[in-house]
């Protein structure tokens, strides 16, 4: 019987680095890397079913209502999803498949799938957070304010994740995902199955 492979859940406040960390952990890593659907239109150089699945939004709205979406979400206008099947698929055939997405997927996803790993990546510090939004140079005083208020309350959604990972440094939360990683595959939930039925 092929062993079951684990879906993994990243997601944190803005700032938080959760994107440079997934980048490290899936570089250093084999995983499956979920494409998702969107209604927006291609960018210059993007290809259908590599860098997104390109829909109308009537198709879109059709996959919602047959339930076709581990998660999804409507973003300044457009429509973003995580194909359910194709997650799931991977799963089955044994692949550790990486999500990163925000918390409010997160929970939309936990819900659809409470057997994945759910990892909540923060900054060290509050100011620490502070100094990423600004040092990306993209902000105005307004849009600062606001990314970090809204980072502020997404904190608060920590307690909804199974772990919680303090991104520090970029190769400490690297190793800190791959022993939860390690840890979950010898979780007796998730081998008792092999170990009984050898």
């Amino acid at each position: 019987m092929e062993k079951k492979g684990l879906l993994i859940v990243i997601s944190g406040p803005s700032g938080a680095g959760k994107s440079t960390v997934c980048k490290a952990l899936t570089k250093k890593n084999k995983f499956w890397i979920s494409v998702s659907a969107t209604t927006r239109a291609p960018r210059k150089g993007e290809v259908n079913g590599v860098n997104y699945y390109f829909l109308t939004e009537e198709d879109f709205k059709d996959k919602i209502k047959n339930n076709n979406f581990l998660e999804h979400a409507e973003v300044y206008g457009n429509y973003y999803g995580t194909p359910r099947s194709q997650v799931l698929k991977a799963i089955e055939e044994g692949k550790d498949v990486i999500l990163e997405i925000d918390i409010q997927g997160a929970l939309m996803v936990k819900e659809a799938y409470p057997e994945g790993v759910f990892v909540f990546i923060l900054p060290p510090s509050m100011e620490e957070l502070k100094k990423r939004i600004i040092n990306r140079g993209s902000e105005t005083s307004e849009s600062f304010t606001t990314r970090f208020n809204s980072a502020y309350r997404e904190i608060n959604y920590v307690s909804k994740y199974n772990y919680v990972v303090i991104n520090d440094t970029v190769d400490n939360a690297v190793r800190n995902i791959e022993s939860i990683i390690m840890a979950e595959k010898c979780r007796v939930d998730r081998v008792k199955d092999e170990i009984l039925n050898p």
